[in-house]
């Protein structure tokens, strides 16, 4: 099975920017406000069509349902592609918002997964900031007595928004992306969003967006405290230029900057590779794929040996299931 090259999905937010549209010419048909480039998704309606090759034009579920073995290996019973990836613009603070996990969503999301999910800053202004967590010591009473009074602000942990960092951000954790920041997001498939406080933003109506606080307050992991960036941990046997940026229940996240070629290993499971600067050729049996900044493939279980071929200064992520 060759590697996939999808077609992105593009979202309209309220606090939506044009970065991504600067940085890597994305577009959709909207000038303005759209916020969300969605590389790889199998979500309800929401679906990654494929561009090219033998399977063009069908999409992510589809090929899920009819070559599971093929193209998801050891995760073939899921059903589904087991993760969604995405690049966002930030132009203003997103919501204060937090999700659940997957027993959460089953009650109150129901035929839904949990969504956990990692960050990796790819561009932020000066002086920008990311909420994530909650202060030591905050506990529900004291979110709740903020919540009424207006004052949420005063109950969130904030770090500052440093290009390279990665953020964990599981179920639970009450987060908030800041204004001026750009990042790439892995996660679970899933689009649960609990809104706790969207500082009291307006529509194009003049109307307040809706807030879902009571299960909000039903998610939140009150004991997880503040969040900080981790620590990429660095690759044996790969020059010093790859890292493993994070590992969870659901995903493991790869960063690779190697100038000369190298293989992926097989593994028996698909993967997602991004590129996020220079240019490469992804080399597989089925022939020679170019990746540019900003663009994403698919790499199917049984697509056999892959080899990279990157340029100086590329960096390239690599997403897999766990």
């Amino acid at each position: 099975m060759p590697p996939l090259r999808l077609l992105p999905l593009f979202k309209q937010r309220p606090w939506g920017g044009q970065r991504l549209a600067n940085l890597w010419r994305k577009q959709n048909q909207s000038t303005t406000g759209w916020a969300e480039s969605w590389e790889v998704v199998d979500l309800g309606e929401d679906q990654s069509r494929v561009h090219g090759g033998p399977f063009d034009g069908r999409s992510l579920h589809d090929l899920v349902c009819e070559h599971p073995d093929e193209l998801l290996g050891r995760h073939a019973a899921c059903g589904q592609f087991p993760l969604l990836f995405k690049f966002l613009d930030a132009a203003e603070t997103m919501s204060v918002q937090v999700h659940p996990n997957d027993a959460q969503a089953a009650t109150l999301a129901p035929g839904q997964h949990g969504k956990s999910e990692a960050w990796l800053i790819l561009a932020a202004e000066p002086n920008r900031r990311l909420f994530v967590g909650l202060r030591s010591g905050v506990d529900r009473a004291t979110l709740e007595q903020h919540l009424a009074a207006g004052t949420v602000e005063q109950c969130l942990h904030s770090i500052p928004a440093r290009v390279g960092d990665v953020i964990s951000v599981p179920a639970g954790t009450v987060h908030a992306i800041g204004a001026g920041v750009a990042l790439a997001e892995i996660q679970q498939p899933s689009d649960v969003t609990f809104r706790l406080f969207d500082w009291n933003r307006r529509d194009t109506h003049g109307r307040l967006r809706p807030l879902h606080v009571e299960s909000a307050l039903q998610c939140i992991d009150f004991t997880c405290g503040p969040v900080s960036p981790l620590a990429p941990q660095q690759l044996a046997a790969a020059n010093g230029l790859s890292e493993e940026l994070i590992r969870t229940e659901h995903f493991v996240w790869r960063c690779h900057k190697q100038a000369t070629h190298f293989r992926l290993p097989e593994e028996d499971r698909c993967r997602i590779l991004s590129l996020i600067d220079g240019h490469a050729q992804i080399v597989s049996s089925t022939g020679r794929e170019p990746l540019a900044a900003g663009e994403s493939l698919v790499i199917p279980a049984a697509c056999g040996p892959v080899v990279i071929e990157p340029t100086a200064g590329t960096v390239l992520l690599e997403t897999m299931p766990l």
